[in-house]
């Protein structure tokens, strides 16, 4: 098998953890394997050299700031390189311009355009063990770019599915995909298998485990991607297509998202277009809605809400500002003290009465529930933040995850 596997910043954190990777690769191909491996920087390396940058100013140029922090993912690689060398394995590092990873030009936060994969697949077939700087590539000039946050699970994906790799591992301090946050819930149990896609709602629904961006990659390059801990032999959880996983449960998993406020808009004018115009307005300021909701009208009059995550109300409010001044508003209210508790599972699909489920058991803790979203295999819920952890819990047992 080819196997990529990548270790994250605390799995690489010092000196001796870097060796304890070194081994786990090193069993790896003991076992017959071909392996790569992507590595990210070590654990607080990017924040020190970002200090570094803005020690001169505040807002260093982009460009320079990508040469820079592209720098501790190579230490990385070549020091796990060293360590497994010494140990007898053939072992090269590579940059992420070596491994031929072409992104567009958005410094800090570029995208992989394509990978040249010749150079990694010739030290492969020559026997080695490929190491690579993870989170940065090259663009069409040359210059160095870095692929913003979680930009290492994504060089690993997108190594993974240009080498058609059999199986990608994402290894961090966690041991897999869990039915909700086990310091929440002490019952939550680990997923075995999961699809993309509802690894993909748990990952946008506060889930931490991995990064959307990810997993989108991986289901589009169709690359089974393995989340386990590099701490422990524990077996990990696979994210795979939906065909490949044999019992599909009707609800896989709990999330919740403490990061949420909601603005309801009193009066709002009724007129076509004013919907249109408020929420391209929130677009053109960078405001990020999530959940809409809109009451029928009366004397020619609506009301409206809806949520952002917390860290841009500020700015969502700016926004309906503008339109109380315009008189197209007569006012809007501002509530960060709320959450977003979210169900996830394919088998709602095929089963009826999930949703009735979850509201007979917010109904039973006496939770009320501000707004309701839901899609294929999704229910999300806002409700007081308060009550977050009882209804994570509640909702846990009602589907009987902890069984």
């Amino acid at each position: 098998m080819l196997i990529v596997q990548k270790y994250g910043g605390t799995s690489v954190g010092d000196l001796d953890r870097i060796q304890n990777v070194a081994n786990r690769v090193a069993k790896t191909a003991q076992e017959g394997h071909q392996v790569v491996v992507v590595v990210s920087a070590m654990s607080g390396e990017t924040n020190k050299l970002i200090a570094y940058a803005e020690h001169y100013t505040p807002t260093p140029a982009r460009d320079e700031v990508d040469m820079l922090l592209s720098s501790g993912e190579r230490v990385t690689a070549a020091l796990l390189s060293i360590a497994l060398n010494a140990m007898g394995h053939k072992a090269v590092s590579m940059s992420g311009r070596a491994a031929g990873i072409v992104t567009d030009a958005v410094h800090t936060k570029a995208r992989i355009e394509h990978i040249d994969p010749s150079q990694m697949r010739r030290e492969i077939d020559e026997g080695k063990i490929v190491v690579i700087a993870g989170f940065q590539g090259v663009n069409e000039s040359g210059r160095v770019t870095t692929l913003g946050r979680g930009g290492s699970d994504l060089s690993a994906v997108a190594v993974a599915g240009a080498l058609q790799a059999d199986l990608c591992e994402i290894y961090t301090d966690v041991d897999g995909v869990y039915t909700t946050d086990p310091r929440i819930e002490p019952k939550a149990k680990k997923i075995d298998r999961i699809s993309y896609d509802e690894m993909l709602e748990l990952a946008s629904l506060g889930a931490k485990v991995l990064q959307n961006r990810s997993v989108e990659l991986a289901k589009k390059l169709n690359v089974n991607l393995v989340t386990r801990s590099s701490f422990s032999d524990a077996e990990g959880t696979l994210i795979t297509k939906e065909e490949n996983i044999m019992e599909q449960p009707v609800v896989s998993g709990i999330a919740l998202d403490k990061n949420q406020a909601r603005i309801s808009m009193r009066g709002v004018i009724d007129r076509p277009g004013i919907a249109s115009d408020i929420f391209g307005a929130l677009a053109s300021a960078n405001v990020n809605v999530d959940m809409i909701i809109q009451t029928v009208g009366q004397d020619g009059m609506t009301n409206l809400g809806f949520t952002v995550p917390k860290t841009e109300l500020n700015d969502a409010k700016a926004v309906t500002d503008r339109f109380i001044d315009k008189l197209e508003i007569k006012g809007a209210e501002c509530d960060d003290s709320i959450c977003k508790v979210s169900i996830v599972g394919v088998g709602m699909k095929s089963h009826t009465g999930v949703a009735a489920k979850a509201f007979s058991t917010m109904a039973s803790e006496n939770i009320n529930i501000m707004m309701i979203s839901t899609s294929e295999i999704k229910i999300s819920m806002v409700i007081q933040e308060k009550y977050a952890e009882l209804a994570v819990r509640s909702l846990h047992a009602a589907y009987r995850l902890d069984q």
